[in-house]
């Protein structure tokens, strides 16, 4: 189990935090991250006193300041400890209230915000493969630092393209190349033409900043194990399918979990709910789902998951 989550209710300028990590190669960056992420993102925000004072830029500023100063304490924690050392992790952070949602994004786990039954994506995953432009931009960030692409995999090992930790791909470009040799992964005449010009991998986050218009319902927040087996639109109609019979975000979750799973997902699942309030969600007509959805609750599989609630209140700071 290699996933995590943060819930703060602490009054950060009025803002409530959450945060998903997807770890990988170890738990070890996500076991400081949890903690340092949200220290460093405090302290860049100046307590959050910046997001009061509605000043864009300077929000995207300060949250890139604490994703790099994070990234970089991780990096010699790791060296220092000797635990993991080939370890990283994802991250996804909010900051929300009432009316703004703010996202600092690094890696594929995803949020889609439910606006009168919309599902609308508000984050891009950082892949190394694909046809979209994210996806396109990043195999070209990589190429043009020195790195190479081998079935969706940087050097052939990571499906990420953004990440926290992973020195492999950062301080021990070198150190990686040898090993791979030692290993028989790449021949000696490869590694010889092979010129590094910067980071492979990098923790540099996408930022957005969503107004929460009067439509706004709810936000979720999940690592990729619900997102490569449920699409954006499913999942808000499931969950406003949840809320309209218990209004209990902790049992959508649940639910919604359980579906993934369902459809065969056997990586770590995370998800977030952030119930906005503004629903009377007895009032709401059921929503029809598609076949496919309804067939895919008979199957039953196994896998680790971690759940998490945010309860309306915490957003009525």
């Amino acid at each position: 189990m290699e996933d995590d989550f943060v819930l703060r209710s602490d009054d950060i300028g009025g803002f409530s935090f959450a945060a998903v990590f997807d770890g990988h190669a170890g738990f070890s960056s996500v076991e400081f991250l949890r903690e340092e992420l949200y220290k460093e993102c405090v302290a860049a925000l100046q307590g959050g006193t910046l997001l009061t004072s509605k000043s864009s830029s300077a929000v995207g500023k300060a949250l890139e300041e604490a994703f790099r100063n994070a990234d970089l304490k991780l990096i010699n924690w790791l060296e220092e400890t000797g635990k993991q050392t080939e370890s990283g992790s994802t991250a996804t952070v909010m900051f929300a209230n009432n009316e703004m949602l703010i996202i600092s994004h690094v890696g594929d786990s995803s949020v889609v915000l439910s606006c009168s039954g919309k599902a609308k994506v508000l984050t891009n995953p950082h892949r190394p493969y694909g046809n979209n432009k994210v996806s396109l931009q990043e195999i070209r960030r990589i190429r043009e630092a020195g790195g190479w692409i081998v079935n969706g995999r940087i050097c052939g090992d990571i499906s990420v393209s953004r990440a926290f930790g992973d020195m492999r791909f950062k301080t021990k470009k070198n150190e990686m190349l040898a090993q791979g040799v030692a290993e028989g992964r790449f021949s000696a005449k490869f590694v010889s033409r092979v010129q590094f010009k910067d980071d492979l991998l990098i923790a540099s986050p996408d930022i957005y900043q969503v107004a929460l218009a009067s439509d706004a319902e709810f936000i979720l927040l999940a690592s990729d194990g619900l997102w490569d087996y449920v699409n954006s639109l499913d999942a808000v109609t499931f969950v406003r399918n949840q809320l309209r019979k218990h209004g209990n975000v902790q049992l959508a979750c649940e639910a919604l979990a359980q579906t993934a799973l369902d459809r065969r997902s056997e990586d770590n699942i995370s998800i977030i709910i952030a119930d906005l309030g503004r629903t009377n969600w007895e009032s709401l007509p059921l929503q029809q789902q598609n076949f496919v959805w309804e067939l895919s609750q008979a199957i039953g599989t196994i896998a680790l998951v971690s759940l998490g609630i945010w309860a309306s209140s915490f957003l009525s700071l």
